[in-house]
């Protein structure tokens, strides 16, 4: 096809516009050139061209936005990301079905947030057609995106969640007003300032005209989140229009680097200027004099400013808090004298770090004065809410335990009860679980280039000063080094590296970070780096480490053939990072003034630094160029846990040279030692069952009701770190988790309690025996590996009557704080309808590992290993049989996985499927594994995976009961 007709087709693929019949507008734009016109079958042809790269852009751009949109009339009954959604647009567009099969390869659906969300009291407002008459700032906004190197996918997919949050929110014109109040869950480090960012650039754009972004308790993330909004949505003229000027000495406001918008709003009546309330270098004020900054401009005064007339023209205002008690009582009070009426005024409130405005984050052996700075900034946020009708309440945290997500009593007025929206994660973000071998690989079989424990983590195990200042210096040689890798790297083209830094997190008190300052500064001293004696020690590290790491991770990047090729960068690293005052940097509570340091400040210069510190640095703050991190600090709470993994972000360009040295055995209360590795793989796993949950029960019912409201999440959260306080969650939520069925999907059962002399391992397998006496049959099924692949496995099988299943379950145990019984409801209530009579039961038997002659049975069977969790950080196991489920979900009849010929020869609509797995767990002090029989039963657990008939439960059902009348918790979500 001709690059004309590339054009044609690609003009039809308009952003912001319904999907329509291509072809007829295609060939009227082609009548000339093509007089008989393109066939359908011609534009397939286009679309399906690998050399038409525009118009693949634009198709893929426009699917990625037609999949997810949810207000729009054209979309029928379909649902956001849905198959039938995809037929429909096919449909409108005009292409036949036989061609939908293709298409789908090589356009694949990408899915979307999730999101959970109550029933609003209105009609679809934010329309397409309403982004496209006011998207100014979004626009913008995704300008200065682009210049970051963002691609068109990531923005597309941003543009996505912001429009999924917006839409959620009150339209700002409605003449009766309405609060929404939602949470949006990210990841640590994951670029939620760019998701608010742009939800705050829409919701300016529809309408809105004060917003209040409340920020963590620290000035150092105020600052930092002022000035990133100021770089990246307010712009230079809107700035430039006040009287602050606090950027003067800006590196980036010199170099021109701040938005500069096409059309100056000071200077046209058709775009709305932005008037800032704080900057960068002070918190809010009280106005005084200045109130009239916050009087809004009205062109009609008979009518209200919400009236679009007058709301379009009228000026934003937009003001960064931090939660700090003083700061919001000014703008409390400012606002109770602001002379329009301010339930007339369209608000928006955006909580970052919501975790921390509610009460019930504090320990209550913590100080009452802090208990009650805290109540007192919840109230605040309480008063203005009070004030301001029309104001939209959205909190963002990277914790899902957050209890201004699970406790709509002690935090009514922050509650989410509107919606809850949970981004995806990023492609190229590195989160916890690049730091986790999740998929529980043996420890003998862990390379750099199969496990990110190898990769990316090292062990701190001191028991003496003098090892842990050898574990020091092994942390400190590494950030020297890396720094080394870079500045090789920029000389071979890559982007440069204004920021490299190191982090040192050992507590949170101030006077201790004093002495690991001192640490560090000393060993700086010592380690030679400035000398020939500390080569030889840099070359070790580098053969054995990070030359084998970046081999395996960084191939695509820029390395030294040989560590002579590093020697020469070595000392450039020791110069940056040496430049000014001192090496280190401490990063607390204390006044700068009681440290002789440079200041730590991202935006003004690069930062070549340790840096030193406690809670300024894990909560919300970004430590740019961050590399290596030394953590040993614990603590008892799981959220505060989670906000203190720094290492999580972005790592453009040196990805594999990031290390994590952790405490393996940190100290605690009455001498006991603790893992943090371990206890940060156990939130990982909470948080990733978290949001598996959340995805399976989001969306509507057939019905078009919600499955789930967000009070109705909190019982489905699982999670087991005994020495972390813990969330009660049976005192925090308003509805019990009684029913959980989701037809032709399997669930693992591994929350099983901690061995101990192991009578509970015999049990549960004299409880299966009944299904082993049934396995008379053997056979291949088929499975999909992580890599796509398809592959197979051997198996034993039968079929068990669902009584008999259902008898051996209940003789199962289960981990404190998680409750079988919700899915034993769906089980019987199966069974006792006639939608499920029996199950296949399959046994698999590894390649690579003989079966074992077990004490008081009758056969051998295969004993497998897998990872039981130490009840310091979380009880059960870690997985059943993962990669086999392929095949007891087809066989319960899942359209969407292939077990295998034999699996679907299986398949009866009334047949559910179960994997059994015999897992290693011999006595704490019998370390080596069972390699031979016989083994006694109380040295390996049972482990099963399940999935009912997917015709029993073809959507899926959740169910609840009310705690407490009146709190509109649901009772059955179907």
């Amino acid at each position: 096809m001709s690059d004309e007709v590339f054009r044609a087709v690609a003009r039809e693929l308009g952003d912001g516009f319904p999907p329509e019949n291509v072809l007829y507008p295609v060939n009227a734009r082609l009548r000339a050139s093509y007089p008989d016109g393109l066939t359908i079958a011609d534009v397939i042809d286009v679309f399906l061209d690998d050399s038409a790269v525009g118009v693949r852009t634009a198709l893929t751009s426009r699917l990625r936005q037609w999949d997810a949109e949810s207000v729009e009339t054209w979309v029928g009954s379909t649902t956001p990301q849905s198959p039938e959604r995809r037929a429909r647009i096919y449909d409108l567009l005009g292409l036949p079905v036989d061609a939908h099969a293709e298409m789908d390869a090589r356009f694949p659906r990408e899915g979307g947030p999730v999101v959970i969300a109550a029933q609003q009291p209105w009609d679809p407002w934010y329309t397409s057609e309403r982004r496209r008459e006011h998207d100014f700032y979004w626009r913008a906004y995704k300008r200065v995106l682009a210049d970051k190197n963002w691609d068109e996918a990531t923005i597309g997919k941003l543009d996505i969640a912001t429009t999924e949050v917006v839409h959620r929110l009150a339209d700002p014109t409605r003449p009766e007003p309405y609060q929404s109040k939602g949470l949006v869950v990210g990841y640590v480090q994951s670029g939620k300032t760019a998701n608010f960012s742009g939800v705050v650039a829409k919701a300016i754009d529809a309408g809105y005209r004060l917003v209040i972004v409340l920020t963590g308790t620290i000035e150092i993330l105020r600052s930092q989140t002022q000035r990133r909004l100021d770089m990246e949505l307010v712009g230079r003229q809107n700035i430039s229009a006040g009287v602050d000027d606090d950027y003067a000495n800006d590196e980036d406001w010199r170099d021109g680097n701040f938005l500069e918008h096409e059309i100056d709003p000071n200077k046209t009546n058709e775009i709305p200027a932005i008037r800032r309330l704080t900057t960068s270098t002070f918190d809010y004020k009280s106005l005084l004099a200045g109130l009239s900054a916050l009087h809004f401009e009205t062109v009609d005064h008979s009518l209200p400013l919400n009236d679009p007339k007058n709301l379009y023209p009228s000026n934003i205002r937009i003001a960064v808090v931090k939660k700090n008690v003083s700061s919001l009582k000014k703008l409390v009070a400012d606002l109770k004298k602001v002379p329009t009426e301010l339930d007339q005024i369209p608000a928006l409130i955006i909580d970052d770090e919501a975790d921390q405005a509610s009460v019930n984050t504090i320990d209550p052996k913590k100080m009452e004065t802090e208990q009650i700075e805290r109540t007192a900034i919840n109230g605040q946020i309480a008063e203005i809410l009070g004030l301001l009708k029309r104001a939209q309440y959205i909190g963002y945290t990277a914790t899902p335990f957050a209890n201004v997500f699970v406790d709509p009593e002690d935090s009514v007025n922050v509650f989410p009860s509107d919606f809850i929206v949970s981004l995806e994660r990023p492609g190229p973000y590195m989160g916890g679980a690049d730091f986790h071998d999740l998929d529980d690989l043996e420890d003998d079989d862990k390379t750099p280039a199969n496990s990110n424990q190898k990769a990316y983590v090292r062990d701190l195990r001191a028991e003496c000063d003098e090892d842990r200042s050898a574990e020091q210096l092994w942390a400190l040689d590494s950030f020297v080094l890396t720094g080394a890798i870079k500045l090789f790297r920029e000389s071979k083209g890559a982007k440069p590296y204004r920021h490299h830094t190191m982090l040192v997190h050992e507590s949170v008190k101030q006077a201790e970070h004093d002495a690991v300052a001192n640490d560090f500064k000393a060993l700086w001293k010592s380690a030679g780096y400035s000398q020939a004696k500390s080569l030889s020690r840099l070359e070790k590290l580098w053969a054995e480490d990070f030359a084998v790491v970046s081999a395996a991770r960084g191939s695509e990047l820029a390395n030294p053939s040989s560590f002579g090729d590093l020697e020469e960068f070595i000392g450039a690293a020791y110069d940056r990072i040496s430049e000014g005052t001192s090496p280190v940097i401490v990063v607390n509570g204390a006044a700068e003034k009681d440290y002789k340091q440079d200041s730590l400040d991202f935006q003004e210069r690069g930062v070549w630094k340790i840096l030193v510190g406690g809670t300024k640095l894990s909560r919300g703050f970004t430590v740019e160029g961050l590399t290596i991190t030394y953590y040993t600090r614990r603590t008892g709470q799981a959220d505060t846990l989670m906000q203190m993994g720094r290492w999580f972000g972005f790592r453009p360009g040196y990805r594999d040279l990031v290390r994590l040295f952790i405490g393996r055995a940190v100290g605690g209360p009455a001498g006991a030692d603790y893992d943090m590795y371990k206890a940060f793989e156990a939130i990982v796993r909470d948080e990733q069952e978290f949001r598996n949950e959340l995805t399976r029960f989001s969306g509507v019912n057939e019905k078009g009701e919600p499955w789930v409201t967000p009070r109705d999440v909190p019982p489905m959260v699982f999670q087991q770190l005994p020495w972390l306080r813990p969330t009660a969650r049976n005192k925090m939520f308003n509805a019990d988790l009684v029913y959980r069925g989701m037809g032709g999907e399997s669930f693992s059962f591994t929350m099983q309690p901690p061995r101990g002399d192991g009578s509970i391992n015999a049990r549960h397998f004299d409880a299966v025996t009944p299904l082993l006496k049934s396995l008379d049959e053997s056979g291949s099924f088929n499975f999909v590996d992580k890599d796509d692949v398809s592959r197979s496995f051997t198996a034993r099988y039968g079929i068990v009557p669902a009584h008999v299943v259902l008898e051996a379950v209940d003789q199962f145990e289960w981990a404190n704080g998680w409750d079988f019984a919700p899915h034993r409801e769906a089980l019987s209530t199966a069974i006792e309808s006639g939608l499920l009579e029996d199950f296949t039961v399959l046994l698999p038997y590894p390649k690579t590992r003989e079966p074992i002659e077990i004490k008081g049975w009758h056969e051998k069977l295969p004993i497998v290993n897998r990872k039981r969790q130490e009840r310091e950080y979380r009880t059960g196991f870690t997985g059943t049989a993962v990669r086999e489920r392929d095949a007891i979900e087809h066989i319960a009849g899942s359209p969407k996985k292939n077990g295998g010929p034999l699996a679907g020869a299986l398949h009866r609509k009334t047949r559910g499927a179960l994997i059994l797995v015999f897992a290693n767990d011999p006595a704490p002090r019998q370390l080596k594994r069972a390699q031979a029989g016989p083994v006694d039963s109380r040295d390996f657990a049972t482990l099963f995976s399940y999935a009912l008939p997917h015709a029993a439960e073809p959507l899926g059902r959740i169910g609840f009961r009310v705690k407490q009348s009146g709190t509109g918790a649901i009772v059955d979500a179907n």
